[in-house]
């Protein structure tokens, strides 16, 4: 099974080092690039397609939130994008919406310990998306909070949806992981894995972020009170 392959993008020399450092001590883990702006990041990441990007919010010439735009859109006759996981000392709900919208599929602060990065990169290198747990109560409030379509009308959405299907994501938008998932319904991990995949393709998601704002949006989950 070949490394997963991982870019460096953070306008901070030692940050860049720091994370290169912990990253590239990992089995299956490899730093291929590091770069010092947003524009940098695109050019390396276009030139040596890494499988994951780490990305800062607020770095010169272009921001990590331009770069992740920039990075996640297909080129013409390219399908080829990489998957980026967000990093920054600011947990302002803005950073974390901007991104997600961008395309990342992660988002973790800097004071994360060095094993949270570690994980982080492997989880979104496998597929799934993450957002630092702190940050995931505020981004699914302003969600449901703000403007959007009624829930009613959201809800028609899910009517493709098998009732297992409906039951997995309703335990997706609670946050729980497909180990987790398996163990709640009694079901091996692989057929999570399957109705995930059929859920996404069903519903026109990219990921588990978006799966968990559409649990809430639909009113298929509550938020707790």
């Amino acid at each position: 099974m070949s490394d997963t392959t991982i870019l460096i993008a953070d306008d901070q020399a030692m940050v860049r080092a720091g994370f290169a450092a912990i990253l590239d001590a990992q089995d299956g883990l490899r730093v291929i690039g590091q770069a010092a702006d947003g524009a940098e990041a695109v050019k390396l990441g276009r030139a040596l397609r890494p499988d994951v990007v780490l990305m800062d919010v607020r770095m010169p010439i272009m921001n990590g939130i331009e770069a992740t735009k920039e990075l996640t859109t297909p080129s013409h006759g390219d399908p080829y994008t990489p998957l980026v996981m967000v990093l920054t000392t600011f947990d302002i709900d803005e950073y974390v919406h901007d991104a997600l919208r961008a395309g990342a599929s992660g988002f973790l602060l800097k004071d994360a310990t060095p094993e949270d990065l570690v994980q982080a990169v492997r989880i979104v290198a496998s597929g799934d998306a993450l957002i630092a747990p702190r940050v995931m109560k505020r981004l699914i409030e302003s969600f449901t909070a703000g403007p959007g379509p009624a829930p009613a009308r959201r809800a028609v959405e899910l009517n493709g949806l098998t009732d297992r299907e409906r039951e997995v994501l309703v335990l997706v938008g609670t946050g729980l992981s497909n180990t987790e998932i398996a163990a709640a319904l009694f079901i091996s991990e692989q057929t999570v894995k399957t109705h995930v995949s059929k859920i996404f393709s069903k519903l026109h998601l990219r990921d588990r972020v978006q799966a968990v704002v559409l649990a809430y949006d639909t009113g298929l989950v509550e938020p707790a009170r």
